[in-house]
């Protein structure tokens, strides 16, 4: 009899240590488990969701982040359905497709980037020698927007501009690669900045205005040929040594291999006198997206993260410059100089891209 006690005893005892087991690990799979978001990115976001650092931190917080890239005015012929978020470039997409979805205002902007002009030396040099730009550190300056729109009206090339024969792969016509302005953010920003200075400091608000500068923002587009899709790709290529002598990328593409460690060389860093910010701004398709959205842009340690990739969190100039002190030689962190062109309205803006294509 004490025998079967015993037996039933310790029967008992096993599956309470298994019950036990069981529970913990249950409670362990909970305390770990993520809600999956599913969005589509521009691709210059790209490596910001897949750093581990980020993917660690969002899985913190209870996220598992799953993304698809885009051309930021590509995402608006695309079917969304299924997915939590969008998250283009700048706030103009990101509105339109806000109305193409009944998406409630405010919209989260995490963070931005100016838009800036990437040059070897040379090349700098011969600008600043031609009064197109201004030199300050060694690897940094200012591209005078009026002065190269002029130069790009008058059709001059490269041979023209004195000091360029020491340098033979400065040849052709002088002009600025960007991304194709009908599908790409950037693109897109250029041209508006880029109308702005010709018209005088008017911001494009209709078809008259758009008409005005048509030619030359056709020039600026034809001249280039065959564009890419994104400045990922635009920017890998300058760095390879590759490509057009001037480049029109995101600061944020710069910050991001200085905060790497990354010898840039002799690149230098233009800042257009008169740019278009970047306003990266997430379009929350389901509660999750927009959970996340404001989650980007309010947890310090995303943010630092983001900052990490070279992006400017709104709101937190300080934590910029912290961070990239010790760049200062490439980076305008304060935007000394610099002056924001206003963005005409989505339409205005896509009639704009359309003629310059032509």
């Amino acid at each position: 009899m004490r025998r079967i006690v015993a037996i039933v005893l310790a029967v008992f005892l096993i599956g309470g240590v298994a019950a036990a087991v069981v529970t913990g690990r249950d409670k362990q799979d909970s305390s770990t488990a993520t809600t999956t978001v599913r969005g589509v990115i521009g691709s210059e976001k790209a490596e910001f969701f897949a750093d581990p650092g980020v993917v660690k931190a969002l899985a913190a917080r209870g996220y598992t982040v799953r993304t698809e890239t885009s051309g930021s005015w590509a995402m608006e012929g695309l079917d969304l359905k299924g997915y939590d978020f969008a998250f283009p470039s700048s706030r103009t997409p990101a509105g339109e497709l806000a109305a193409k979805y009944g998406v409630r205002q405010p919209l989260p902007r995490p963070f931005y980037s100016p838009l800036v002009v990437v040059a070897h030396r040379s090349a700098a040099e011969v600008l600043a020698g031609n009064g197109l730009a201004t030199l300050g550190k060694t690897g940094n300056g200012a591209l005078d927007m009026g002065a190269y729109l002029k130069a790009a009206e008058d059709d001059r090339t490269w041979q023209q501009l004195k000091g360029s024969d020491r340098h033979g792969e400065l040849s052709g016509t002088l002009f600025i690669s960007t991304t194709d302005p009908t599908s790409s953010n950037s693109g897109a920003l250029y041209l508006a900045a880029a109308s702005y200075v010709a018209d005088g400091g008017r911001v494009a608000d209709g078809a008259g205005a758009v008409a005005r500068t048509a030619p030359l923002m056709r020039k600026l587009i034809s001249v280039q040929g065959s564009q890419q899709s994104s400045t990922d790709e635009a920017f890998r290529d300058f760095v390879s040594g590759a490509g057009n002598p001037l480049v029109l990328v995101y600061e944020s593409q710069v910050a991001s291999l200085l905060a790497q460690g990354q010898d840039l060389g002799d690149l230098t860093v233009l800042y257009p006198d008169t740019t278009a910010n970047s306003d990266h701004t997430v379009v929350p398709l389901t509660d999750e997206g927009r959970a996340l959205g404001e989650l980007l842009g309010t947890d310090k340690e995303l943010r630092k993260l983001a900052v990490r990739h070279g992006f400017r969190p709104q709101g937190a100039a300080v934590e910029f410059a912290a961070a990239t002190d010790a760049h200062t030689t490439y980076l305008n962190q304060k935007l000394t100089g610099v002056r924001q062109a206003p963005v005409p309205a989505s339409k205005v803006l896509h009639e704009m891209a359309r003629r310059a294509r032509e």
